[in-house]
């Protein structure tokens, strides 16, 4: 029992599961004893600092939430990933590690012999998968190992279809680096991607936006961050008045715990983007070694904070954006009568910035913008149909937040519901089709999609 919880602690820290990773690929290539210590530690180290910073980022955001829900007297749902988790796990621990734990091994089988060559490195994104399947099958009435081998199929199977889905717009992102969307809210990425080409003909680059000599500063993305998250905490401390910011600043001076607050958000996107350097640099050297000698030509699907290093401007550009989409969208909702579905700050800032960054690949500042407002809207929408296929679990308070867990959990929740376990069945026919015919139909032996992407 010791080892297995041993075992199930590594592929489930994607500090540790990055740093095997660098590791193989190491002693695949025959590196020096000093280059593989160096390189297994430095995707582990630039990981836990981007874990660090995103943790920064997220209990400073928390206040900010508060003090919105506060001022303008708001009250439903907020979509959040851990919290929904923390409550599956009371239920279904034993069924969520084993589904992780099979889907990491199916995955690594469809890389090694299919050409959807996507090795999905985001652990505790794959764990949420993972407590989704669990939860929703086991809700349609799988159990025992007919759940675990099911839902380990589908979470293997989408951690390799979903990163190749929309590669060649991620490799617009990243100017032809050879990296993959590890993340699961990647459908709200490529419809951002997708809507940038449609409004964004001749649209410069968020990246290009022309600064005075005198803004100068503004270029630099920690004190931009910083500025543009000091209005937000101001205005919202006022908004919720002294009394209410009193109870969560623990006396602290309302406009002096907003100041600090928005600053520490700040230090935490810079602790975030010094990680990513660090992964980027050790990782995909490493990664070599796994593409050439273990599984020819894969490629590493990674965490979406590893994107924002290519569009730092985007980021803020799409977080607010995806902001408002949450709004507009919780308004709608409330208009037709449906789940109130409160903006998540933490959701809309990871998945927001990162849609941002794809609209602005594809349609400059006018993607960035409309892309990011259309994931908000997706993530404003999705889990309030998300919600009833939970409910039987207990989760009506909480939902999942992003698009893929979303989409996941609706299809199959309702197919189960409407055709039963036959057509849960249907879906991975579907799914090992998918996975197997091109191998029979492609000459090149490279990953789906790994092309540069065509305007």
């Amino acid at each position: 029992m010791a080892i297995l919880n041993f075992i199930q602690g590594i592929l489930s820290e994607p500090a540790f599961l990055m740093g095997l990773i660098a590791f193989v690929g190491l002693i695949a290539l025959r590196s020096p004893s000093h280059k593989v210590l160096t390189g297994t530690l430095g995707p582990i180290i630039g990981y836990l600092m981007l874990s660090a910073g995103a943790n920064v980022i997220t209990a400073n955001l928390e206040p900010l939430a508060q003090m919105i829900e506060a001022g303008f007297n708001i009250t439903g749902v907020v979509p959040n990933n851990e919290a929904v988790v923390s409550v599956a796990q009371e239920l279904l621990g034993v069924e969520t590690m084993s589904i992780l734990i099979v889907g990491m091994i199916v995955n690594l089988i469809v890389a090694r012999f299919t050409h959807y060559k996507y090795v999905f490195l985001t652990g505790h994104h794959s764990f949420f998968m993972a407590c989704l399947l669990s939860a929703v099958l086991g809700s349609i009435g799988f159990a025992g190992w007919e759940l675990i081998l099911l839902g380990g199929f589908f979470l293997g199977a989408l951690s390799a279809v979903l990163p190749a889905i929309g590669q060649r717009l991620t490799l617009k992102v990243t100017d032809g680096d050879e990296i993959a969307m590890g993340h699961f809210s990647s459908v709200g990425y490529y419809v951002a991607g997708l809507i940038g080409k449609l409004v964004g003909k001749e649209s410069k680059s968020t990246e290009e936006i022309e600064v005075p000599e005198k803004y100068a500063f503004l270029r630099n993305t920690t004190i931009s961050t910083a500025i543009t998250m000091l209005v937000f905490y101001v205005i919202a401390a006022l908004v919720a008045g002294p009394e209410f910011v009193g109870t969560i600043s623990e006396g602290t001076s309302p406009i002096v715990f907003a100041i600090v607050s928005g600053l520490l958000f700040a230090v935490g996107v810079t602790i975030v983007y010094a990680g990513v350097r660090m992964i980027l640099a050790d990782l995909l050297p490493a990664f070599q070694g796994i593409a050439t000698k273990v599984i020819p030509n894969a490629v590493p699907a990674v965490d979406c904070a590893v994107f924002f290093t290519y569009a730092p401007t985007a980021v803020i550009i799409g977080f607010v954006s995806s902001f408002i989409g949450g709004i507009v969208g919780m308004l709608i909702l409330g208009g037709i009568g449906g789940v109130l579905i409160i903006p998540g700050m933490v959701p809309h800032f990871f998945t927001g910035a990162t849609a941002g960054i794809y609209g602005n690949a594809t349609g400059g500042r006018r993607g960035a913008l409309v892309g990011a407002f259309v994931n908000g809207l997706l993530i404003s929408f999705l889990p309030a149909l998300l919600l009833p296929v939970l409910g039987d679990l207990g989760f009506s308070n909480t939902t999942f937040g992003d698009t893929d867990f979303a989409l996941s959990g609706i299809v199959l929740g309702r197919i189960g519901d409407w055709i039963g376990n036959g057509g849960i069945y249907a879906i991975a026919a579907v799914l090992v089709i998918a996975l197997v015919v091109p191998n029979f139909i492609r000459k090149s032996n490279l990953a789906i999609n790994n092309t540069e992407y065509e305007d």
